[in-house]
């Protein structure tokens, strides 16, 4: 089969299944808004959790930051694209979140897969649950070293992974919140077995970071656990782009020789910088935003359930809503746009098959009518 004849059977199967992505072209702004077309809508599909991709600090602190460095890094930090906003974001990381190094990456995908690689070996094993992000399975997947998975959250489903395998080196990985069921981890016994069994633990923690927490500093601190290597992102509710490996200090000088993701890739804009340094310090000292995420979630569940609208468990920025089919799927989530409420619909292989859903996400940003007329405009879209 030549490229051109598979290319054109992939695309004719993912359209029979329901499967086909396609992209929209739209313009965000403030309350939680966004338009395509001509249309206004309401938007429920964005990480920005607390609405500060919007806020003029941060906007501000960008533009005076590309004034003062310019709009790129101009190369890898290995060479020359490390400033003193760089090492400013870096510290102010460190010590917000009480590590001894953080590194930044371009992005969550590039940190996972940075570490995977830069730490796996044949002797290794990683154990990882089934359903953390596809940036980590496709690193582990292509590693040198002996891959297993638990079921979702099991820790007799860890436990049994941890007790089967002997390697001298095993690193075990979760999330703090997990992106498509907005669920979370057990992280305060996921740590006591991996210290049980000398094991190392990673928590990827981009939807929890700025939400979850006392100063916002997320799903570990909030469970009181200290990984061994912590990933943040800083596209969610942080409110810009951009990532950061948090860990001790000899493993922050390793992934400095051995990350391929850091040392060849260009350093994001030192203004980007200084616009996530701005998010962090109204994350730290404006809590009041946080307040007003979880008010609108617990609104949110309340109207679902006096509407009888199935919900999961769920006590997160993230709510979704199950249908199964894909198809039906999308037809719910045209429902709702043709409504006025922007919500994606979620299919395989994002999630598992059968379990396509919408993917709702609550901000600080969206009223308490906006939220009423979702409930209302989904109770009839179902």
């Amino acid at each position: 089969m030549s490229w051109q004849q598979r290319i054109e059977q992939v695309l004719h199967q993912r359209q029979q299944q329901g499967l086909l992505r396609r992209r929209s072209a739209v313009t965000l702004s403030p309350q939680a808004r966004l338009t395509h077309g001509d249309q206004l809508f309401t938007h429920f599909s964005s990480n920005d959790y607390l609405g500060l991709s919007q806020h003029p600090a941060v906007i501000e602190a960008w533009c005076s930051g590309a004034r003062k460095w310019g709009t790129g890094a101009g190369a890898s930090g290995h060479v020359t694209g490390y400033s003193p906003s760089h090492e400013q974001l870096e510290q102010t990381l460190a010590q917000w979140l009480d590590f001894p190094r953080a590194l930044l990456f371009s992005s969550g995908f590039a940190a996972n897969q940075a570490l995977v690689f830069a730490l796996a070996e044949s002797s290794d094993t990683l154990i990882a649950d089934k359903l953390m992000h596809a940036s980590l399975q496709e690193a582990a997947a292509l590693s040198p070293a002996r891959y297993r998975r638990f079921p979702h959250n099991s820790l007799t489903g860890l436990v049994r992974q941890l007790a089967a395998t002997e390697s001298e080196n095993r690193l075990v990985i979760t999330e703090g919140v997990f992106s498509m069921d907005g669920d979370q981890a057990p992280l305060a016994a996921i740590s006591e077995h991996c210290r049980a069994h000398q094991a190392w633990l990673m928590v990827d923690d981009a939807h929890g970071i700025g939400v979850i927490g006392e100063e916002g500093r997320g799903s570990c601190a909030q469970q009181q656990v200290k990984p061994d290597i912590l990933v943040v992102t800083f596209g969610k509710a942080l409110g810009v782009s951009g990532a950061a490996v948090l860990c001790s200090a000899e493993v922050a000088e390793y992934l400095e020789q051995q990350a391929r993701h850091l040392i060849y890739s260009t350093a994001l804009p030192a203004a980007q910088a200084d616009a996530v340094l701005a998010s962090i310090a109204i994350v730290r000292q404006q809590p009041e935003y946080r307040q007003r995420l979880s008010g609108n979630i617990t609104l949110f569940r309340q109207q679902c359930l006096h509407h009888g609208i199935a919900l999961t468990d769920s006590q997160t920025a993230i709510q979704p809503v199950i249908i199964g089919d894909n198809h039906q799927a999308l037809a719910v989530a045209d429902k709702l746009k043709s409504a006025g409420h922007w919500i994606q619909a979620i299919r395989p292989p994002t999630v598992p098959p059968g379990s396509a859903r919408l993917r709702i996400t609550l901000s600080a940003a969206h009223s308490e009518r906006q939220i009423a007329e979702l409930v209302e405009a989904l109770r009839h879209a179902l």
